[in-house]
C-alpha cells in the first residue's frame, strides 16, 4: 500500500477537501440526501435516499479508505434498502448515482476487504439492491417508441398523466449500468430496453445528423429542436462512446462517429461548440455551458487528443476568467449570461483534465487541477463543508453541496494528482476469481466511469455467462426450427458430460425445461405501474435548465 499523501501536496489537499465534507455531510445531513453548508443541515433533493453517502462510496476506496467503505456498505446492507428507496425518481437519477454507485460498490467490494458470498460478482447484497432499483424503473420504458418517461413512482409506475416530454440525456444514458446489471444477472430486460432507446433516439435525428434537446416519448416529435453537445444532451454521447468500449460494441461506437461528423460540420466554430437549430444548423445559442467542459475527455477516448486540448484550452480561459465555470458563458461577449452566473462545483473540466493527463502527460492539465483546489477552497469552502457559488463575478455562495462534489469533482481531482492510483492499473496487476461459470480476471483497469463518475470494471461482464444454458436456448431455438420444415436429416443432440451417456442427456434435458419454465415465469413476473406527476417545468429544471425560460 502507498504512504498516505504530503497533506501540503494537491493530492494530500484534495484528501483533506474531501473529509471535510463527507464528515460535515455525516454529522449534520446524514440520512438527507444532501449537506446545506451554509446552515450546516440537510435537505432532500431527489427523492430522500442518502444520495450523497451511496455517490461517495466509490470515492473513499478510491482514497484509500477501506475501513469506512466498509462500513457504509454494512450501513446500506443491514438497513431495510425500501427506505433508501425514495417514493418518486428520475429515471436518469436513479440510474447514474443509486444504479451505478451500487453497482461500482459491489463490483469494488472484495478489493475492499468484504467477504462477498459464494457465486460473485454474479450475486450479492448490493447487486440485488442495484437490481430492485433498476427493475422499479422498467415502467417508464413502457413507450410506444421504446423512449423511456422522465420520471417514475417506484411503488406505483408511471401516473397516465405524466409528461411526455423527456430530455435526450434522459433517455440515452442507460446503456453502461443497465448492460452491466444484464450481464451480471442474466436478466437481458435491462441492456434491452437501454438499447432500444439508444436506437430511437439514433432514429429520429434529423436529415442532417443532430438531435434536439427534448423529445416526446409518445409521438417522437422533437419539443425543443436546439442541437448540442451540453444539458439535455451530453451524457448521450457520452454513452454511446462508454457503452461501445464497455461492451465492445461497433454499432454503438458507429453511431458516435457519426454524431461527431454533423456536431464537427454545424455546432463546431474555432474549437467552440454553440447550439444549432437541429433541422438547419443555423446557430441558435451562441453559448459555452459549464457542462459541456466533460467534451474533450471524451474527445480522448475516441483518441482525437489534439482537436481535444485545442477545446480545452479554450474552456480553461474561462476558468481562468472567474476562478470557476459559469453555467452559461457567451462567447461572442467573452461574459457570463444573466442568470447564469453561478458554479455548483461541477466536474466536468476536471474530469476532460484527468483524461488528457492520462493520454499526453501535458502539465498544463495539472496546472488546471492546482487551480481548482485554489479556487474551490479559497472561494467555496465554509465551516461546514463545500457550498456552490452562486455568482463567480462577486463570489457569493448558495446553500447547496451537491453529491457530485464527492461524487466525481474531488474523485477526478484526486485521480489527476494519483497517478499510481488501483484505477489507473495497466495491467500488470489482477484478480482471479473463481465464479459457477468458470475463472474471471478482475480488477486489471481499465475502468469505465459512469457518468457520475462510479467506475464499472469491464471485465466483470464477463464472468457471469451462463454458458451452457445459452448453448441450450440456442439448440432449442434450432431444434424448433428443423421440427418446422419436418426434416429428420438435423438431429441434434446435446454432448453428454464426461461420456456419462444417456442418464447426463436426460438430466441435462430436465435442467433445460426447468431453465426455460424459469425463464418464462421471469418475463411475466413484472406487472406495470402509474404514478403522481412532476411537473414539466421542475423537470427542465433538473435535467437541462437550458430551455426553462428565455433569459
Amino acid at each position: 500500500s502507498r504512504t498516505a499523501p504530503d497533506a501540503a501536496s494537491p493530492r494530500g489537499r484534495v484528501r483533506a477537501m474531501f473529509y471535510h465534507a463527507y464528515e460535515h455531510y455525516l454529522e449534520s445531513a446524514f440520512p438527507y440526501d444532501e449537506l446545506r453548508p451554509l446552515t450546516c443541515d440537510g435537505q432532500d433533493t431527489w427523492g430522500s435516499f442518502s444520495l450523497t453517502l451511496i455517490d461517495a462510496l466509490d470515492t473513499l476506496l478510491i482514497l484509500g479508505n477501506v475501513s469506512e467503505f466498509q462500513r457504509v456498505v454494512n450501513v446500506l446492507q443491514e438497513g431495510n434498502f425500501h427506505s433508501f428507496l425514495p417514493t418518486w425518481c428520475n429515471g436518469f437519477c436513479c440510474v447514474l448515482a443509486v444504479v451505478g454507485g451500487l453497482l461500482s460498490a459491489h463490483l469494488l467490494s472484495r478489493k475492499a476487504g468484504i467477504e462477498v458470498e459464494a457465486g460473485w460478482p454474479c450475486s450479492g447484497p448490493l447487486l440485488r439492491m442495484a437490481e430492485e432499483a433498476a427493475r422499479k424503473l422498467l415502467p417508464a420504458f413502457q413507450t410506444p417508441t421504446g423512449m423511456p418517461y422522465g420520471t417514475v413512482n417506484l411503488l406505483h409506475g408511471v401516473n397516465p398523466g405524466e409528461t411526455p416530454v423527456t430530455c435526450t440525456a434522459g433517455i440515452g444514458t442507460f446503456i453502461v449500468e443497465f448492460a452491466t446489471l444484464s450481464h451480471l444477472t442474466g436478466d437481458p430486460v435491462f441492456e434491452d430496453v437501454a438499447r432500444k432507446a439508444l436506437k430511437a433516439l439514433w432514429k429520429n435525428r434529423s436529415d442532417i445528423g443532430l438531435v434536439g434537446n427534448h423529445i416526446d416519448v409518445i409521438t417522437a416529435k422533437w419539443v425543443a429542436q436546439d442541437a448540442g453537445i451540453g444539458a439535455g444532451v451530453d451524457s448521450y454521447f457520452e454513452y454511446l462512446v462508454k457503452g461501445a468500449i464497455l461492451l465492445q460494441d461497433k454499432e454503438l461506437m458507429s453511431m458516435f462517429l457519426e454524431y461527431n461528423k454533423a456536431i464537427k460540420n454545424y455546432t463546431k466554430f474555432d474549437d467552440w461548440y454553440l447550439w444549432v437549430q437541429m433541422y438547419k444548423g443555423t446557430v441558435s445559442m451562441p453559448v459555452f455551458q459549464s457542462l459541456e467542459a466533460y467534451w474533450p475527455g471524451l474527445q480522448s477516448l475516441i483518441g482525437d487528443v489534439d482537436n481535444a486540448m485545442r477545446t480545452f484550452l479554450n474552456y480553461y480561459t474561462v476558468w481562468k476568467q472567474f476562478g470557476g465555470l459559469p453555467e452559461f458563458y457567451n462567447i461572442p461577449q467573452g461574459y457570463t449570461v444573466d442568470k447564469r452566473e453561478g458554479y455548483p462545483l461541477r466536474p466536468e473540466l476536471i474530469e476532460s483534465a484527468m483524461y488528457l493527463y492520462r493520454a499526453t502527460r501535458d502539465p498544463t492539465l495539472l496546472e488546471l487541477g492546482r487551480d481548482a483546489v485554489e479556487s474551490i477552497e479559497k472561494i467555496s469552502k465554509v465551516d461546514c463543508g463545500f457550498a456552490t457559488i452562486k455568482d463567480l463575478r462577486d463570489h457569493r455562495l448558495d446553500n447547496r453541496m451537491e453529491s457530485f462534489f464527492l461524487a466525481e469533482t474531488i474523485k477526478y481531482l484526486y485521480l489527476l494528482f494519483d497517478p499510481d492510483n488501483f484505477i489507473h492499473n495497466d495491467g500488470s496487476d489482477f484478480d482471479v476469481v473463481v465464479t459457477p461459470y468458470g475463472e474471471c480476471v478482475l480488477n486489471a483497469g481499465g475502468y469505465i466511469f459512469n457518468t457520475e463518475a462510479h467506475p464499472i470494471d469491464p471485465a466483470a461482464l464477463h464472468c457471469c455467462r451462463k454458458r451452457r444454458e445459452e448453448q441450450w436456448e440456442v439448440e432449442d431455438l434450432m431444434r424448433e426450427f428443423y421440427s418446422r420444415k419436418k426434416t429428420k436429416k438435423f438431429t441434434l443432440k446435446r454432448a453428454p458430460d464426461h461420456g456419462e451417456g444417456d442418464n447426463a442427456k436426460d438430466s441435462q434435458d430436465a435442467s433445460s425445461e426447468k431453465a426455460g419454465e424459469k425463464r418464462s415465469s421471469k418475463k411475466s413476473s413484472h406487472s406495470l405501474l402509474s404514478c403522481p406527476s412532476q411537473s414539466f417545468n421542475s423537470k427542465l429544471a433538473v435535467l437541462g435548465q437550458v430551455f426553462l425560460d428565455n433569459t
